[in-house]
């Protein structure tokens, strides 16, 4: 295993600098059992004993000598006088953690006895009270002062560096630092105390290899590690497995816990003849360390000077988050002032919410600070300021959200995008309700800088099959590049809020546009059929589930001849614009049709409007035109799906008559075709929403109409529902059918 550096800092190493370790090296360090590692440290003696009896289990093979009595088959009861023994038991009955060390001295000598348990054993460990450092009461007198201290400064670096200096002054080491973690487990020392004549270690950066994560676990969950002497031989436990498990006792709460030798190789490389650790936690988070490091032989602060020492690192843990708050705070009030500028924006033009963040005095570009920002509305793509060409920017920003939407280093994160570096190493990127691939995202470029190392790390290697540290520590400088500025959570959380209200105002606009659009589609349906002599008709309207009102209408237009049109139509599009373009498209479509000059001419007149009149809009329309008495019809066709003529026992797909779809050309002269509708004969016209299905080609679907159609029977409302009952159509788009026979 790499090492565990109670004084060892860690902070962004690039990532060809990790990737030269060996993998396979560090996957084995990151599996050694430093839970279990069967020794502890001489310092003291451990005894794992059962309950309630206290009989000794486990011990460590210096136990004799440190507790001046053999504990080899006996029990606490008897290695302790009476009053120890009920102090013993008062603190087993209670909270453990809460626990003071016990003062005992089982064969004279005084100890300090700490318990903690380990699955069914009671640990308990005993360190000589004699030989440890002592500051003393002056110190401890001080602590009130020292709090003021600690809580006095507003800004991470006023905290740290009184950290660093009040531990140095309370446990006598030659060294403090205090170092804290990047989001990749990289360390950097943010202050340090020392003695005059050493070489100074602020800003320097370790990599994230020099504490493995199991480590990094055991600090999260023991807040001291203290190492007196780092030349010590393990001492080891016997037995070496717990009777009756056959595992070895974890220790992963044991302040005597032997480390990994290669820790110790690291630190003997750094001159370290001691450490110390004392853990800093962020809500919840393993923030950093406080790391201590004597270089002029063996140091064992006293247990009251280390569990004050734990305590101004708890105090510190507390004050962490609102310090390093109060450094963001102005910056915050101004990205706060500016969301708030956006969002009244946004509701003051609900209709034009893109405009709002695009062409306002406020942009989201103002939003924070970052060279360019993209803002995707309704599929429509806006860029501001300095980002990647558009064609990167809606491949990269998803990619981005997959990752969990926040990145300083673009071409680490997304394959692919590293030549980005200079437009968006940094990329913020938030979601908008309500649309399906909408997004806000920020972009910071790269910014190249110096970083020093504490040695190379690039010069670990690996010694008969396992991770040997470097044994250099002098200082190392390189540049990074390819990182940006990082994002604050304040930035993050500004972000969001304004990508949910934009969603909260495209939410409520869709829903308005909904409403309208259904109810002015209700008034281009007819509430009844007309009542034509000599013509049975049926039609069926059916949404869509999805409640997105599409283009779909029909029409039945008696003529002045005596003729009756019949018409459906769709307009490309969904929502309150198709709508409004299909009662523009109807209107002028039954004022073409009143002439009486056929279908053709009224699809010709009806495509000449949409050209100049509705520019970029398109709509398909089949109109068939009947003589009741005759049975004559005539039918032309707009680019829209084939007719079905039932007849004489079967049915055919009229494919005659058919020009291109409204709108498609400014100017296109429409034919038709003639058909003869005897009595029993069945028309039917429908919309692609009663065929079009996902994998399937649309001559099928076609073919399943024409077939339904020659198998459908009674009149034509009858045929009507029985073709849809057939094909079943989904519900995500809207289904027109019209039917037609002569009577």
């Amino acid at each position: 295993m790499t090492s565990i550096p109670a004084d060892t800092p860690p902070s962004p190493a690039p990532d060809p600098v990790r990737r030269r370790v060996d993998d396979e090296a560090l996957a084995r360090c990151a599996e050694e059992p430093i839970a279990v590692p069967g020794a502890v440290q001489p310092h003291g003696a451990l005894l794992a004993v059962s309950e309630p009896g206290l009989e000794v289990v486990v011990a460590s093979a210096n136990a004799a000598q440190v507790l001046g009595t053999d504990p080899a088959g006996r029990t606490l009861a008897e290695l302790l006088v009476p009053a120890e023994l009920d102090r013993l038991r008062a603190a087993l009955a209670a909270d453990l953690s809460e626990a003071d060390p016990l003062r005992v001295a089982p064969g004279g000598a005084e100890l300090d006895l700490v318990l903690s348990r380990s699955g069914d054993l009671l640990v308990t460990e005993w360190e000589p009270v004699a030989g440890a450092g002592q500051a003393g009461a002056a110190w401890h007198r001080r602590l009130p002062t020292v709090l003021q201290r600690l809580s006095a400064p507003t800004s991470l670096e006023g905290l740290t560096g009184v950290l660093a200096r009040e531990v140095r002054a309370l446990t006598g080491f030659d060294r403090v630092m205090v170092y804290r973690f990047d989001a990749e487990w990289n360390g950097e020392v943010v202050a340090e105390d020392r003695r005059p004549d050493l070489e100074p270690f602020l800003g320097l950066h370790y990599p994230a290899s020099d504490i493995p994560a199991q480590a990094r676990a055991l600090y999260a969950t023991n807040w001291m590690r203290l190492i007196p002497d780092a030349t010590y031989t393990p001492v080891p436990l016997e037995p070496p497995l717990v009777p009756g498990t056959g595992r070895p006792l974890d220790l992963s709460g044991a302040m005597l816990r032997s480390v990994s030798p290669v820790h110790l190789e690291y630190l003997a490389n750094m001159g370290v003849t001691a450490s110390m650790s004392v853990s800093l936690i962020d809500r919840g988070r393993l923030w950093g360390l406080i790391a201590c490091h004597s270089y002029s032989g063996p140091h064992r602060p006293s247990y009251a000077d280390r569990t004050a020492a734990e305590f101004l690192g708890r105090t510190a843990s507390l004050l962490l988050h609102t310090t390093v708050a109060a450094g963001d705070r102005d910056a915050a009030v101004g990205v706060t002032r500016r969301e708030a500028d956006l969002v009244g924006a946004i509701g003051r033009s609900p209709r034009t919410p893109a405009a709002a963040l695009v062409d306002g005095e406020v942009t989201a570009l103002d939003l924070l600070p970052a060279a360019g920002a993209a803002v995707r509305l309704d599929g429509r793509l806006h860029l501001l300021g300095r980002t990647p060409p558009a064609e990167r920017v809606a491949a990269v920003v998803p990619a981005v959200l997959r990752a969990g939407g926040v990145t300083d280093a673009l071409g680490r994160d997304v394959p692919g995008a590293a030549d980005l570096a200079a437009d968006a190493s940094g990329v913020l990127a938030v979601e908008v309700g309500g649309a399906r691939g909408d997004f806000l995202a920020w972009f910071r470029p790269e910014t190249p800088r110096e970083v020093s190392w504490g040695g190379d790390p690039r010069t670990s290697k690996v010694v008969a099959g396992r991770l040997s540290p470097r044994r250099s520590f002098a200082r190392w400088t390189e540049t990074v590049r390819g990182t940006s500025r990082p994002w604050h959570e304040h930035e993050v959380a500004a972000a969001r809020a304004l990508a949910t209200h934009l969603g909260e105002a495209v939410l409520a606009r869709a829903g308005e546009d909904d409403r309208l659009s259904a109810a002015l589609q209700r008034t281009l349906l007819l509430e009844e059929l007309p009542k034509v002599p000599g013509v049975a008709l049926g039609a069926r309207y059916r949404p869509s589930e999805a409640d997105v009102v599409g283009g779909d209408w029909y029409d039945l237009v008696p003529l002045p001849s005596g003729r009756l049109a019949i018409v459906l139509g769709d307009v490309a599009g969904h929502g309150l614009s198709a709508a409004a373009v299909t009662a523009q498209l109807r209107h002028a479509l039954r004022a073409s049709l009143l002439r009486d000059e056929g279908p053709a001419a009224a699809l010709t007149e009806l495509n000449r409007l949409v050209g100049a009149l509705l520019p970029g809009e398109m709509a398909t329309a089949v109109v068939a035109q009947l003589d009741p008495a005759t049975g004559e019809l005539a039918l032309a066709n707009a680019g829209h799906l084939p007719a079905v003529h039932a007849g004489d026992g079967g049915a055919r797909l009229v494919t005659d008559g058919r020009g291109p779809a409204l709108g498609l050309l400014d100017d296109a002269d429409y034919g038709q075709t003639a058909l003869r509708l005897d009595a029993g004969d069945r028309l039917l016209l429908y919309s692609d929403g009663l065929v079009e299905r996902r994998g399937r080609p649309l001559p099928e679907g076609l073919e399943v109409v024409r077939e339904a159609v020659a198998a459908g029977a009674g009149t034509p409302q009858d045929v009507v529902d029985a073709v849809v009952a057939t094909l079943d159509p989904p519900g995500t788009d809207d289904v027109t059918v019209v039917g037609l026979a002569r009577v």
